[in-house]
């Protein structure tokens, strides 16, 4: 299940993608774990990766449409995963430097404006990154209240003032899609998308905004000049542009995670397997199984449903809105189980977890920025519950959506239309993936705790002041969510019954975990705190299906590291 560099292969892609995917991990081998690590510690901005990037072709073979480009140039959202992993597993400052190159195409790849769309694609021929420059130090990604202006310049084009803050990439991107609003122009109306050249003399770089390899920048405008060709979208369009353009981006943050995760945890097994106490072997000792286990099943969970989800985007179109929903979840529950297993981990290695020359303590720090990236955990949770009711009650039919592996243009990500509507999006029944598993004892027992989540909102809804308290909604979000998560885990599926069953085994104790949250809460009613408690279950126990997953995650033991 996890990615392992000495065995990497992904045939299940077409072959310029694999070799690209290939010539990325042996790029990355050959420098060595010295080298990335020197490089991280000493915060050299990682100009070898990018002349990697341009000499190969990279980011304008995965990154352009296959509109703009040509030859094996697409927007595939699968490929775009893979790589996306393999950058995590290497650094979160090389995947973040992809990551706002992604942001940073997105309203482009939305626009009508052709000589903009025909630049962004030369620049990345060329070898330049992107930044998407919509947030501001006063008030962060409230694009409602943003503070660049632009002021008519009397011949269709404007001059723009104003600074933008914690702009990945705003030190050398090629193009910058800012987002500001119109000096004569009250409202929605006045809101603009424009493209930038951070080499301009009118652009003027201030700082790194963060401590890291990484470019974070903060950035100013003084009287900018933008013709009318630099313009990418205008009024309410430049609104739905921002929001659509994180839709796109977001659902990296999981794959990131992923990567990550998965680079620590053959650390973490490596150094447990191999240090000797009191006579043997860390990974003899019961809690020491049961933290590496739980760490190891929560990653091929978060793997299952990442995975899954690919083929929701894939299949997305102006009918199949239900990627909207998936989106968050990854960005949400996706990156705090990362949290989750790393921290697991940790807690067997210890002081090994601090050594300045492992992985592991870079990825310590750096799992913690993905849930706070493109909307905090409550925010994107605050959005899970719109879809709630038509989720559970309210199920349609479509067509099966298939694994979607093929070389495809995911186009309509770029056409996605206007930012709203979220709750009157349906979804097929969710019930029909843990019916086809209700064999398995956990998923059979998790099935129950979701039923009578059901009822309670069937029964005992969220009175009106309960839903403007978002302190009591998250708790009920977060029981939500794993339905949801389950759900994508169990159509994904093919990883043999006892990981699958023990996955649940997981789900269960969550679900009790939180049902205890709602117990606890002020704004609970007596019958909603009667509902919780009757609703705390233990996973079924099974010593041959723990016995077996336990295998698996010693397998990890010396199955890779990286090259010094």
């Amino acid at each position: 299940m996890l990615f392992n560099p000495t065995t990497y292969d992904p045939a299940h892609l077409d072959p310029e993608s694999r070799r690209l995917l290939l010539a990325l991990v042996r790029f990355f081998e050959e420098r060595g774990k010295k080298t990335l690590v020197k490089s991280y510690i000493d915060r050299t901005w990682y100009q070898d990766f990018l002349d990697f990037s341009a000499k190969e072709g990279l980011f304008a073979t995965f990154l352009t449409p296959a509109g703009d480009g040509a030859g094996d140039k697409r927007w595939d959202t699968a490929r775009n995963a893979a790589l996306s992993e393999i950058l995590g597993f290497y650094g979160l400052d090389y995947w973040y430097t992809w990551q706002v190159t992604v942001l940073g195409l997105g309203p482009v790849w939305q626009s009508a404006n052709q000589e903009q769309r025909r630049r962004a694609a030369e620049l990345l021929d060329d070898g330049h990154v992107m930044a998407f420059a919509l947030s501001e130090r006063g008030h962060g990604a409230d694009i409602y209240a943003t503070d660049m202006i632009l002021t008519p310049s009397g011949d269709g084009g404007f001059t723009a003032s104003g600074t933008k803050y914690y702009i990945g990439n705003g030190n050398v991107a090629g193009l910058v899609s800012i987002f500001g609003r119109r000096s004569d122009v009250e409202g929605p109306d006045g809101y603009v998308f424009f493209a930038a050249d951070s080499r301009h003399e009118n652009y003027h770089l201030i700082k790194n905004v963060v401590n890291k390899q990484m470019y974070v920048s903060t950035f100013e405008l003084t009287d900018y000049p933008v013709r009318e060709q630099d313009v990418l979208h205008t009024g309410k369009a430049a609104f739905d542009a921002a929001l659509n353009t994180v839709n796109v981006g977001k659902f990296n943050l999981c794959t990131a995670a992923i990567g990550i995760c998965e680079h620590a945890m053959y650390e973490a097994v490596t150094h447990a397997h191999q240090r000797i106490l009191y006579g043997k072997p860390v990974t003899a000792f019961p809690h020491v199984r049961r933290e590496l286990t739980d760490a190891y099943v929560r990653l091929v969970a978060m793997k299952l449903f990442s995975d899954r989800a690919v083929d929701y985007f894939r299949s997305a179109g102006p009918d199949d809105r239900r990627y909207l929903l998936f989106n968050p979840m990854t960005k949400m529950k996706v990156t705090t189980e990362g949290e989750k297993v790393v921290d697991l981990m940790w807690d067997v290695i210890a002081a090994k977890g601090f050594e300045a020359d492992t992985y592991f303590d870079k990825a310590a720090m750096d799992i913690r920025g993905l849930p706070k990236l493109e909307g905090t955990v409550h925010v994107n949770l605050a959005l899970i519950l719109k879809f709630m009711p038509n989720y559970l009650f309210d199920p349609a039919s479509y067509e099966p959506v298939p694994t979607r592996h093929d070389a495809a243009d995911d186009e309509f990500l770029f056409r996605q239309g206007p930012a709203r509507g979220l709750g009157a999006i349906r979804f097929h029944d969710w019930r029909t993936a843990y019916d086809q598993h209700a064999s398995l004892p956990n998923v059979a027992r998790f099935r129950e705790q979701a039923d009578g989540f059901c009822e309670l909102l069937r029964r005992h809804a969220p009175t009106g002041e309960q839903q403007k308290d978002l302190d009591f909604l998250l708790a009920i979000g977060h029981l939500f969510a794993l339905i949801v998560y389950g759900q994508l885990i169990l159509e994904k599926g093919g990883v043999g019954d006892h990981l699958l069953d023990e996955i649940f085994a997981i789900l269960v104790r969550d679900f009790s975990a939180y049902a205890t949250e709602l117990h606890g809460k002020i704004a609970t009613s007596e019958e909603q705190a009667a509902w919780a408690l009757a609703h705390i279950r233990r996973p079924v126990a099974d010593e041959a299906r723990d016995e077996a997953v336990w295998q698996q995650v010693l397998a990890l033991a010396g199955a890779y590291e990286m090259r010094p």
